[in-house]
Formats: C-alpha cells, sequence, structure tokens
C-alpha cells in the first residue's frame, strides 16, 4: 500500500503547472511558433472564466486542444490551437487571421462581452499573454453617451536569445477599433488581422521568471506590507497573553492558596467552598458524542498540518505562487497525504476516552470534510457547467480526484486511525471522577455559551481582519498576495489568540462550577468561522463587483467551506489549549 501511495504521490506531483524556469523548447529559424488561445472572461471576477472559442472570433475548422496538467485544469485553463501562423524569427505586418460576418446574436454577445470588461489569454511556451475584448467609452452627462468598440488587431511582440522564446506580449491598440454602435446594422462584416514582430534579448531562460513577474502590467502588482495590520494583530496578542498570564499568575496563585490549604487553617474560614475546585470530581466526566468530537480533532489537526505546509510551501518557493492551480495541486495533494494524522488524532484520543467503536470513529473522520466538501463542489461544478465555464471540471479530473482521495486518503486515515489505536494510553486524569454528575448552577446571560462563543469568536477575529481583505481580494479578485512571511506570522498570531483566549474562557466557566468545557471550548473559537462568514457577506456585496448565480454559488458555496475549516482548526487549538490548562490546575490542587 505504501509503495502504490509513493507512486501515486509522484506521478501526482508530475501535473503541477509547469514552471516557468523550467526547459524550453529550441527553434531553429522559420520553425512554427504555437499559439494556444485560451480563455476569457471579466476583469474583476477571475472565477468566472469561459473558452476563448465562445465568442464569435476567428477559429479553425477543426479545434485541436493541448493536454493539461491537474493544476491547469484546477485553474480553469482549456487551451487549443489558434489561426495565428507565427515563425520563429519571422516579422509579421497586418496579415488577415480571418473575415467574419457577424449576426445580430453575435454582435449582442460581444457587446455583452465588452460591458462585463472581458480580458483574453493567449499562451505561447508557457507565457500568458492576456489584453481586452473591447473597450467602452462614456461622456457627459447631458447629452450621455455610451460607445462600444472591438479590438480588431492583434500585435504579438516576441523576444529570443539564441534560439529560445524568453518574453512574449500582445498589445491590440496598433489598430483602429470596430464600432458596436446601435446604429450598425448586422450582419457586419469584421476582418480580424494580427502583426508579429521579434526582438533579441541578452535575458537568459533561466531568468525570464524574474522578468516575467516584473513586466506582467495587466493585473494589479503584488500588494505591499500593511504593517497597520499586523501591529494591530500583534497588540492584541500581547494584551490577551498579559490576560493569561495575570489569571495564571495572580487569579490561580490566590486560587491555590485558598484551595489548598490545611485543616487546621480550613476551620477558621467559611467552610463553604465554591469554585472550580467544587467541580473536580465531575470535570473529567466525558462528553457525549464523543465519536464527532474525537472526529473534529483529528480533522483540524489534519487542516493545522495542511496550513502550515502550504505557508512553509509559499515562503520556500516550492511552487509558482501566481498560479492558482499550483498552489491548488498542492493544497489536493498534501490534505491526502495528511490524512493520516486525522486518523492517528481522532482514533488516539476515541482510544483514551474509553471509545470502543474504532472502525466508525475512523470512517466519520475520513468523512467529516470530504462528504461536505463534494456536497458544495457537486452543486458549484453543476453550476458552472450550465453556465458552460471552464470552472466547471471534466469527467477525468473528477475521477482522478476521487481516485486520489481513495487511493491516497481514505487509506491513510484508516492507517492512521489503527497506528493512534494501537498506541493510545490511558487518559489519566488528576481527578477522580463520580458516578453521579453535579447539579450546574444557573447563570446570568452574560455568563452563557453563547455570549462565549461571541467573546471567543469574536476576538481571534479581529486579530486577522484587517489581514481578511487583502486574502478575500486575492482569492476573489486580481490582487496578487506574495507576502507569505507576513501571513504565517499573522497564522501564528491567530492560534496565539485563540489559545489564550479559550484558556481565560474556560477558567471564568469553570469558575461559575460549569464543568461542561468540553464542546464549549469548540464551540467558543470555533465561532470565529461565523465571524469570517459575516465578513465574507460584507465584502460580497460592498467589496466586490461579483455578480449572477454562477459566482454567487461560488463564492458563497467555497467560502462556507472555508469557515468549516475555520471551525475545525481553531475549535481544535481551542480544545487542546483547554485541556492542557483544566490538567494544569488540577494537578496542583490539593485533593482531600
Amino acid at each position: 500500500m505504501a509503495t502504490v501511495a509513493l507512486a501515486i504521490f509522484v506521478a501526482l506531483f508530475s501535473l503541477l503547472p509547469p514552471s516557468l524556469s523550467a526547459k524550453g523548447h529550441h527553434y531553429k529559424p522559420g520553425d512554427n511558433v504555437v499559439i494556444y488561445v485560451n480563455k476569457v472572461g471579466p476583469y474583476f471576477n477571475p472565477h468566472e472564466t469561459y473558452h476563448y472559442y465562445q465568442l464569435p472570433v476567428c477559429r479553425p475548422d477543426k479545434v485541436e486542444t493541448r493536454s493539461l496538467t491537474l493544476g491547469e485544469i484546477l485553474d480553469g485553463d482549456r487551451m487549443a490551437v489558434s489561426l495565428y501562423d507565427v515563425n520563429f524569427g519571422q516579422q509579421v505586418d497586418n496579415k488577415e487571421l480571418c473575415t467574419m460576418k457577424l449576426t445580430t446574436d453575435y454582435i449582442e454577445q460581444l457587446k455583452e462581452a465588452i460591458e462585463d470588461l472581458y480580458y483574453f489569454e493567449f499562451v505561447v511556451e508557457d507565457i500568458p499573454l492576456r489584453g481586452f475584448v473591447g473597450h467602452f467609452e462614456e461622456s457627459g452627462f447631458i447629452p450621455h453617451t455610451h460607445k462600444l468598440y472591438l479590438w480588431v488587431h492583434h500585435h504579438f511582440h516576441l523576444e529570443f536569445n539564441d534560439d529560445q522564446i524568453i518574453y512574449a506580449n500582445v498589445s491590440t491598440r496598433d489598430k483602429q477599433p470596430v464600432s458596436l454602435d446601435d446604429t450598425i446594422i448586422a450582419p457586419l462584416e469584421i476582418r480580424f488581422t494580427y502583426s508579429v514582430s521579434w526582438h533579441e534579448t541578452k535575458t537568459t531562460y533561466a531568468q525570464r521568471a524574474s522578468k516575467l513577474i516584473k513586466d506582467n502590467s495587466f493585473f494589479p502588482k503584488t500588494l505591499e506590507v500593511h504593517w497597520l495590520s499586523i501591529i494591530n494583530s500583534m497588540v492584541l496578542v500581547f494584551l490577551l497573553l498579559g490576560f493569561v498570564v495575570i489569571i495564571l499568575m495572580r487569579v490561580l496563585k490566590n486560587d491555590f492558596a485558598r484551595y489548598n490549604l490545611d485543616e487546621d487553617e480550613v476551620e477558621d474560614l467559611d467552610q463553604d467552598e465554591n469554585g472550580w475546585k467544587i467541580i473536580h470530581t465531575d470535570v473529567f466526566r466525558f462528553p457525549p458524542y464523543k465519536t464527532l468530537l474525537c472526529a473534529i480533532l483529528g480533522v483540524g489537526s489534519q487542516f493545522l498540518t495542511l496550513a502550515t505546509s502550504i505557508l512553509v510551501m509559499a515562503m520556500l518557493g516550492m511552487f509558482n505562487v501566481h498560479h492558482h492551480g499550483s498552489m491548488n495541486t498542492a493544497a489536493i495533494l498534501i490534505y491526502a497525504l495528511t490524512s493520516c494524522i486525522s486518523g492517528y488524532v481522532s482514533s488516539n484520543f476515541y482510544r483514551k476516552l474509553s471509545g470502543d467503536n474504532w472502525v466508525w470513529n475512523i470512517v466519520l473522520t475520513s468523512c467529516l470534510f470530504a462528504v461536505p466538501f463534494f456536497m458544495i463542489w457537486s452543486i458549484v461544478n453543476t453550476v458552472a457547467w450550465a453556465y458552460d465555464s471552464t470552472q466547471a471540471l471534466p469527467f477525468t479530473t473528477i475521477l482522478l480526484l476521487l481516485m486520489i482521495w481513495l487511493l491516497i486518503g481514505y487509506p491513510l486515515t484508516v492507517i492512521g486511525g489503527i497506528l493512534g489505536k494501537n498506541m493510545a494510553e490511558t487518559f489519566d486524569a488528576p481527578c477522580r471522577t463520580k458516578n453521579i454528575a453535579r447539579e450546574i448552577p444557573v447563570v446570568p446571560w452574560y455568563r452563557s455559551g453563547f455570549m462565549h462563543c461571541i467573546i471567543g469568536g469574536f476576538l481571534p477575529f479581529s486579530a486577522i481582519s484587517v489581514e481578511l481583505y487583502y486574502i478575500f481580494a486575492t482569492l476573489w479578485g486580481r490582487e496578487q498576495y506574495t507576502l507569505y512571511g507576513i501571513l504565517f506570522v499573522v497564522y501564528g498570531i491567530l492560534l496565539s489568540v485563540t489559545a489564550c483566549i479559550s484558556i481565560a474562557l474556560t477558567y471564568f466557566q469553570l469558575s461559575n462550577e460549569d464543568y461542561r468545557w468540553w464542546w464549549r471550548s469548540i464551540f467558543s473559537a470555533g465561532s470565529t468561522g461565523f465571524f469570517v462568514f459575516l465578513y465574507a457577506i460584507f465584502y460580497y456585496y460592498k467589496r466586490s463587483s461579483m455578480s449572477g448565480a454562477l459566482q454567487t454559488m461560488e463564492f458563497f458555496g467555497y467560502t462556507m467551506l472555508a469557515c468549516y475549516v475555520f471551525f475545525l482548526m481553531l475549535g481544535t487549538v481551542s480544545f487542546f489549549a483547554s485541556l492542557k490548562f483544566i490538567r494544569y490546575i488540577y494537578v496542583n490542587l490539593k485533593m482531600d
């Protein structure tokens, strides 16, 4: 099994998007250079993409497609050979590509694309070439004019060093566009043309990646360091750390001094006990639904490992951070390979809690994220298919992803579960648990579990609230986030804040003589996902340009999954921080 998994792992890494620094083609003078047409879509909505040939443009009688990697497919690429006749080193001036007669439907389709700021993407030597389909002009208030224009000429600028292509770009403004005003009468005959210019450069092939990143001005530049967010988060961390230290150093010191008195000293004081000492016989009473609780801890631990691995890989430059498909593929592979962690943690803790149905525990652990993901993805993918978008995955890719889970993810979960079950020790609670549970006193509303969830979710959210804008702008917009070192710091801040606030809330809960901390510790910090979702609603309606069923389903579907992952990760951190804190205070408590 391990050999098969390793073989599949190596094969799947070959499906990553090609690196710009990879060894390229060598051309002889006059050799044909293939230009692929790829996709079109709204400039401000990167997750809505369509095949270039879905527009009424010049296309061959028989469309030849290029085989794609898994990363390219996940990024919505669908490359096909174009009609452009380009030969290495040969200049081309105003050559006709084709002549088309646009019907009324074709004209309306182009108008709609220009109104939505559609851009096109071509590919030559793995270099993306981007430009707008057309442009519109608005002038005056009274009278108001709104004119639409279609670019009909493409000028390719290619740079070469010796026998290799180093850089490529395309411009559309070298010739006057064609007007698509309402006054035109269909059919409209349009002549599409193109030009090719070659320029020699001293840049080597190994250096072209940095040149492409530097010269790519079609999309916004990478984000600058936003120190306000970091300073705000750091201040919050220091305040919370100080708050927890005060609890541990001052409040607990007083509690231990009061609870650990000798018998002759107790006689001189009030005999009525209260606070967290009085529930020492119930605090380690195992919770209900422990199978589900252990599954949450297992999957949460897996996603903590996955998030850390992705950030470390990004900081080390192990994949092309400017290509979303590269990161998507890496996340899929790491998710599958870290499934053993979820199985191990879940099964190990389940056995510590005296669980006996470990098979069901492993099955639940493997399905806890996979099933919700598949359900939401199925709905989103169906909508994408209905819109004929390239974001819809082909059937073969769906089978490949299913095989990754069946041949790597699920077996590793089972292996991890077996190891966790066999290596589990006893829970070893510091206090003995009585058979009859103690009655829990009624508390005011501001000490209720609901308020704990509000506080425990809002404070971690506030630590990342500023950073969330940049993350959303990268995932759902055109910003390029490459500050992975800063993001890693914020990630550490988030986990620290979560652990600190969890310890504080758990102390307050135990002081109220409420020993049901198991599930509350998970929901108190896990509710951060709810606040992230509220922010997502605000971002969609107030900060983004997205609209329509396809974009709405994609945004809210995948955002719900991301918030669910937040719940699992932060709930896991909160639980283990609370467990360690509770063990500490009861180990140091003098028992009768």
